[in-house]
């Protein structure tokens, strides 16, 4: 005993060093002695001990952790009796001891739900022993009020903790203890909720008590987590807010038929402090999103009536809104009025056209109060962007008054941001335009509000563009205007733009009139002679915020009025060609290029404007890309793509090599434009290809004389190489990339080779090579189609399995690499390796018989790095990055389908590594990877039948060494591949399987190959079922195997 006491103390030491210390050795050191406490076999009876007798908080705290961890374990799992004693423990410990640390209380309702929910289908003598959790904790609801909030966070804590699926766990699981839970208690501990809720607001409470106060906050959120609670199993994400219908069962009608529960949480709200209101409107927001289906249109209508006075009476008293989390609330519960009703059943509400004067005059107050609770308004202008998107569609007779009060919104919205602009610059404030995502997500929303009554929308733009131009121009022709001036005037043409690119980006083909059209020529004729004021002084100075919305807005014109698609008779063309004299499409793509080439000549150090420079032109080289090689500008781009034009070409000006990105879009677009009138024209070819062939003669001018700055030489060759990148992969068709391959082959290749050699500790500059050769070997388009008499395919996979080879001895010396760093050190280029080895095995122009027939190693070796290179990434590494997974798993299916025999003749514990990671990656979450591994399954186990029916047969030819070694193996693990049957039946008949067909693939041969094992595995599932399903579950089974043979044959398999 005195043992135990002591080592109790010293637990009370390493808790204390745990939660308290902040030197981080010595955190460590008890948190790994903690650790082997947490695992050692009579953890449970000292946790016992700790809540009995620990003096400190921090101890119990640890115990009650401890306990959470053993019942929830899967391996292993604790006996029923020890977890029914372990629950009415917690349970008679949280009664005798209400005033415990917050924490430890915490800890301890977590430690119950726990194992209430995993022992939910649990029976002793016919009786579910875990689920009279109510009854349980009525005990405490009739107590003091210490008893009563911890009765009511358990309820809460349980409801959570069932809502919450765990990894641990199979989401089947989950989902069915989640719906009984549903179905039994749900109701009843929601309808216990409100009566208490009822009851607390009949009492006068006197909320400056903190146990008062506490009682009603917990109140609160057990009502919102059965709210809350994911009905139907569907809300895989929380943070999708916009879409959300509460699917509340039929069974509770009553609670909402009945308008005392709406009523009750509105007279809440006016009656309780803001530090508890917001949690009421958080309620409040679930009620409003009730699923539609739930009502008849009477009944609809009735609770929606209720509703919306609920709504106005908080508008007309907006006290309570001056609190941020009030006033964040309210616009969620406001957006809800229009995702969940229509248009049509609003305006039927008997107050509507009062309530929607005062939402109105709601929304423009809080957008001229723009520097307060910005997130919320996204919540206010989603609702207006569904009332204004409903007005075409709507029936009803009764007015719905948007056409007086939308004007005014966008007004406010356009107004308010306008003159923000002054006092964000006078007091040095944070700049909304910083924050790019924010900005456009309120413009997609203000392209909707400000098409409806177009006119008033144009006539405000223009009237204010006018005058903010008009001012510019005035101060940039003065002498002494001062630089604040100028700012002012350009943050507002900023936003004036941008906002004139939403509304024209908001253009519907079937709803809008020639005289909105020309409206929209009125108003791009405005930016384009902005465009040309700003470019004409950019050799003095710029404006980077503006220059960004310039390109906003040439993207929204050119999604809208430039390509096939467009009707050329557009009266926005008519007004560009009286003002600005463009009378075509043509004409108006020249400005787009003309303004491309002006930015990248300008803007080449600013990355932001340069790669969303590019990505226009990128856009415009797919859609419109003949109309644009016929003009001047686009040929001198083609015949001048040097650093001298195009400064970020340069290499002196990077500050990072990673900043080259944009080279290789800048290529890819070229590529497009070059391949349009190249046909078999080599000199045409050769000319382009100037600029690069003279970049390549530098580096091996570099290497030869071994004296040579390697800042400049590696800056050169990832610029080169992201450069060739771009043009490989625009060049998807034969004749033209034949061109590029004898260009870089044999030539140039050498000295990739040996770049990769040098420099193979420097991601930075082998991860554009390596990306290179995975596109260079990529058969996009059946491009790699080499002649009879070509050895060029052998002649590339050489290059192809050198490159590999190289990269990965060389990598694999590394050694230990930090946890933070392993990816961009050394598991990026594993991944791109396994991406390039899967294109060039997949990409049929090889022949890979020949190798061995020549005594050629170049396949072998290739094979040989991708094991050793496997061997050197954890298991759980390979599921937890999904690139490498995604580029293993390919790479492994090519290789179980056309290199079985090379597989087969590995050794047993590369063979068990392989076949261990695709059962792992059978229960993987992203669906490439599973399906992925069911077809390498399907073809090992395929390989495997055959080699048995052979070495059963009597032949005259043995079998190879290989296959024999094989199923040597195979035969001493049987529990592998039976691992892998189980797993894909259970997946089959109780998960939610997104690739049922891919999963089924390889289900007959794991069957054949384990018929004793299917037969107990099949009684065990039956068995497994309630008494009145197995009848049904054997007979699935019979049909199953009906009719199938002992064969793998095609026709067999798809029965």
């Amino acid at each position: 005993m005195a043992d135990h006491v002591q080592s109790l103390a010293q637990l009370e030491i390493l808790c204390k060093q745990l939660y308290e210390t902040t030197d981080t050795a010595t955190r460590l050191q008890a948190e790994k002695a903690l650790v082997e406490f947490t695992n050692s076999p009579d953890c449970l009876s000292r946790c016992q001990l700790l809540l009995e007798r620990g003096s400190s908080s921090y101890s119990q705290l640890l115990a009650a952790t401890c306990l959470t961890k053993l019942v929830s374990r899967t391996n292993n799992p604790l006996p029923l009796e020890q977890r029914t004693d372990i629950r009415n423990y917690v349970l008679n410990y949280l009664a005798t001891r209400p005033k415990l640390a917050n924490f430890v209380t915490q800890a301890l309702i977590q430690l119950f739900a726990r194992i209430t929910k995993l022992g939910w289908f649990d029976c002793q003598k016919d009786e579910y022993v875990f689920r009279n959790v109510i009854a349980d904790v009525t005990r405490f609801l009739q107590d003091s009020v210490e008893h009563c909030v911890i009765g009511v966070m358990i309820l809460s804590q349980l409801t959570n903790e069932i809502n919450q699926a765990d990894t641990t766990h199979p989401l089947t699981k989950h989902r069915k203890i989640a719906s009984s839970f549903r179905d039994t208690s749900l109701f009843d501990i929601f309808t216990l909720s409100c009566n208490l809720l009822k009851q607390a607001s009949g009492k006068s409470l006197n909320l400056n008590d903190e146990s008062q106060h506490g009682l009603l906050m917990q109140l609160l959120k057990l009502a919102h987590n059965c709210l809350n609670f994911d009905f139907i199993g569907t809300s895989t994400d929380e943070a999708s807010d916009d879409l959300c219908t509460v699917q509340i069962p039929t069974s509770w009608r009553s609670a909402f038929l009945d308008s005392s529960t709406l009523q009750l949480f509105f007279d809440l709200y006016h009656s309780i402090p803001p530090s508890l209101s917001p949690l009421v409107l958080s309620c409040l927001v679930q009620i409003a999103s009730v699923r539609r289906s739930l009502f008849n249109n009477a009944e609809r209508a009735k609770f929606l009536s209720h509703l919306v006075d609920g709504v106005k009476r908080i508008l007309e008293n907006p006290q309570g809104l001056s609190d941020p989390n009030n006033y964040h609330e309210f616009c969620r519960l406001l957006a809800r009025l229009k995702s969940n009703y229509q248009l049509g059943e609003l305006v039927k509400v008997e107050n509507y056209p009062e309530v929607i004067r005062l939402v109105a005059n709601f929304t423009v107050t809080s957008l001229q109060h723009w520097e307060f609770a910005p997130n919320s308004v996204h919540y206010l202008l989603s609702l207006w962007q569904r009332l204004a998107a409903s007005v075409p569609y709507v029936k009803a007779t009764e007015p719905h008054m948007l056409e007086t009060y939308t004007p005014e919104v966008t007004k406010a919205y356009i107004t308010s941001r306008l003159e923000s602009i002054h006092i964000i610059l006078r007091d040095g404030l944070e700049d909304p335009l910083d924050d790019t995502g924010l900005v456009q997500q309120q413009l997609d929303q203000l392209s909707t509000i400000g098409r409806c009554e177009y006119e008033k929308t144009c006539a405000l733009l223009v009237q204010l563009f006018d005058q903010s131009a008009q001012t510019y121009q005035e101060l940039l022709q003065s002498a002494n205007a001062s630089a604040i001036d100028i700012a002012v005037q350009e943050g507002r043409l900023t936003w004036l733009v941008y906002i004139i690119g939403a509304v024209i980006g908001g253009r519907v083909s079937f709803a809008s009139t020639d005289e909105q059209d020309s409206m929209d020529g009125e108003l791009v004729c405005r930016v384009l002679q902005l465009m040309n004021l700003t470019d004409s002084r950019l050799s003095q100075a710029g404006n980077e915020k503006l220059e960004l919305a310039m390109l906003s807005f040439f993207e929204q014109f050119r999604k809208i009025y430039i390509g096939d698609q467009v009707q050329k008779s557009s009266k926005l063309y008519r007004r560009l060609s009286e003002v600005l004299g463009l009378n075509d499409e043509t004409m108006v793509l020249s400005v787009f290029i003309g303004k491309i080439i002006t930015n990248l000549k300008f803007w080449g150090r600013c990355e932001p404007i340069t790669s969303k420079t590019l990505q226009l032109l990128n856009d415009l080289s797919i859609g419109s890309v003949r109309k644009l090689v016929k003009l001047t500008a686009v040929q001198f781009m083609l015949n001048n793509h040097t650093s001298e034009h195009f400064s970020f070409l340069g290499i002196n000006n990077q500050s990072n090599l990673s900043d080259m990105r944009c080279r290789t879009t800048f290529y890819t677009a070229l590529g497009r434009l070059l391949m349009v009138d190249l046909g078999e024209d080599e000199d045409q070819f050769e000319q382009f290809m100037l600029p690069l062939t003279a970049a390549f003669e530098t580096v091996a001018q570099m290497f030869n004389s071994n004296t040579f700055n390697e800042q400049d030489a590696k800056r050169t060759l990832v610029g080169l190489v992201r450069d060739l990148r771009g043009i490989a992969f625009a060049f998807n068709a034969k004749t033209s990339f034949m061109m590029l391959f004898d260009w870089i082959y044999p030539t140039y290749m050498p000295i990739l080779q040996r770049v990769v050699e040098l420099w193979y500790h420097d991601p930075a500059c082998t991860t554009p090579i390596l990306k290179l050769m995975a596109e260079l070997v990529h058969n996009r388009s059946q491009r790699l189609q080499f002649d009879v008499s070509s050895p060029n395919g052998i002649l590339l996979f050489r290059e192809t399995s050198k490159m590999i080879t190289t990269y990965g001895n060389r990598i694999l010396t590394l050694g230990e690499v930090p946890k933070d760093q392993v990816y961009g050190l050394k598991l990026k280029g594993i991944s791109i390796c396994f991406s390039m080895l899967k294109a060039a095995l997949s990409g049929n122009y090889v022949n890979f018989g020949v190798f061995r027939l020549y005594g050629d190693d170049a396949l072998d070796n290739a094979l040989q790095t991708f094991i050793k290179l496997l061997l050197s990434i954890p298991h759980s590494d390979l599921l937890d990055y999904p690139k490498l997974s995604q580029s293993y798993y390919s790479l492994l299916e090519v290789l179980t389908q056309d290199h079985m025999n090379f597989i087969a003749s590995l050794e047993p514990h590369v063979i068990m590594y392989i076949l261990s990671s695709i059962s792992e990656g059978l229960t993987a979450l992203d669906t490439m990877v599973c399906t992925g591994c069911c077809s390498s399954l399907d073809h090992i186990v395929t390989y495997l039948f055959k080699q048995l029916s052979r070495s059963t047969k009597k032949r005259t030819t043995p079998l190879s060494q290989e296959s024999d070694r094989f199923l040597h193996i195979m035969q001493q693990h049987p529990d592998m591949i039976q691992q892998m049957l189980s797993t894909v039946l259970n997946i089959i008949i109780f998960e939610d399987c997104r690739n049922q067909w891919s999963m089924s693939r390889p289900l007959l041969g794991l069957i054949l190959l384990n018929e004793k094992y299917f037969a107990d595995l099949r009684n065990s599932i039956v068995n497994a079922q309630p008494p009145e399903k197995q009848q049904a579950m054997h007979l699935c089974f019979e049909n199953l195997m009906e009719g199938i043979e002992r064969n793998l044959l095609t026709k067999n398999r798809d029965r």
